[in-house]
């Protein structure tokens, strides 16, 4: 920083006016940068719930990021076709469209949640764990997920819209690695930077961090968040609260202790942030409303708490990179 000279003025206002205009920190006039929150959603597959998220954030002026898995653009043809590394051909872990209308549908809102400022990611195609796949293997089902995306209207007989190869080849810039399994993530790294990709929100965290450049890719992770009666550490995501609750078997009955429970979580993460200092909170989610649709809810409640606040920003990851860069506090690593 650039010391200036400040020239002894017999006033104490002017002396206090000249020290705040330096030294802000001196002074305590720093402002609080803006308490980022970053919503994602895994697999977005899901018709119903591409049109309740996006309902969602249109009602609170939030932005969030789709990790799409491939495979729900695949119709018969193209699911005798695809082969994951390692797989035998036609092999999904969480399956494929059941019809060319499904992803008729499906195509329509991912191409107007793109253009209603949403970032549309990667969550590779068939939700494989590659822990021990090389950089070819991640290369390999990369490049399954573009081709998969180039080709998505015209496999159903659709005339795509002026944009979407553009939405392929530039905009899709973050990946999020099934089961979150990275296996050190050296090779996932160097063939996500081959493949475009400028940030990963693969990793697990301690708690809300900034994120770790990592070889040119910018590395996120979501937080573990205290939860529960005993405050317990667990993965800010409605699976892990899902497995915590009803050891990941359907509970309806108790649907609104379990959205109460993960409300608190949610708001006590957010509310410690944000009276802190301010790392950006990113909590994970599915296109399953699981326990009855508890976290779904608890999710509803958090935007509709916070986003409209004018020193809150409910973005996409995309949208947060800039806004985190200009706060100068980025790390470096060449491996984590």
């Amino acid at each position: 920083m650039q010391i200036v000279a400040v020239p002894m003025f017999r006033s104490v206002s002017f002396v206090s006016l000249a020290l705040s205009l330096i030294f802000p920190a001196v002074a305590g006039a720093v402002d609080k940068p803006k308490q980022l929150v970053i919503i994602s959603f895994d697999g977005a597959h899901d018709n119903a719930l591409w049109q309740k998220s996006r309902e969602m954030a249109a009602k609170n002026g939030a932005h969030f990021t789709y990790f799409l898995s491939c495979t729900f653009l695949m119709n018969r043809d193209a699911k005798a076709a695809y082969q994951a590394p390692h797989q035998k051909r036609g092999r999904s872990n969480v399956g494929f469209a059941q019809s060319d209308d499904e992803i008729r549908e499906r195509l329509g809102n991912i191409w107007h949640a793109h253009l209603e400022g949403h970032d549309i990611s990667s969550h590779a195609c068939g939700h494989f764990d590659g822990r021990q796949w090389s950089e070819a293997d991640w290369s390999a089902e990369y490049a399954t997920f573009k081709t998969t995306l180039k080709s998505a209207w015209k496999s159903v007989g659709l005339e795509e819209p002026a944009g979407w190869q553009d939405l392929v080849d530039y905009d899709i810039r973050g990946f999020r690695a099934p089961y979150l399994s990275t296996g050190g993530g050296a090779g996932m790294i160097a063939a996500e930077k081959k493949a475009g990709f400028t940030y990963d929100a693969s990793l697990v965290t301690k708690g809300p961090a900034m994120p770790v450049e990592e070889n040119g890719v910018l590395r996120f992770g979501l937080p573990l968040i205290p939860e529960g009666p005993g405050e317990k550490p667990v993965i800010g995501m409605d699976y892990n609260l899902f497995v915590r609750h009803s050891k990941g078997e359907e509970d309806a009955a108790d649907s609104d202790a379990f959205e109460e429970r993960a409300y608190a979580a949610f708001k006590e993460a957010f509310d410690k942030q944000y009276a802190g200092s301010r790392i950006p909170l990113q909590l994970g989610f599915h296109f399953v409303e699981m326990n009855g649709g508890a976290y779904w809810r608890a999710l509803d409640r958090l935007v509709s708490d916070v986003c409209h606040r004018a020193d809150v920003a409910c973005v996409s990851y995309s949208e947060a990179i800039p806004m985190i860069e200009a706060r100068g506090q980025l790390q470096q690593t060449s491996g984590l």
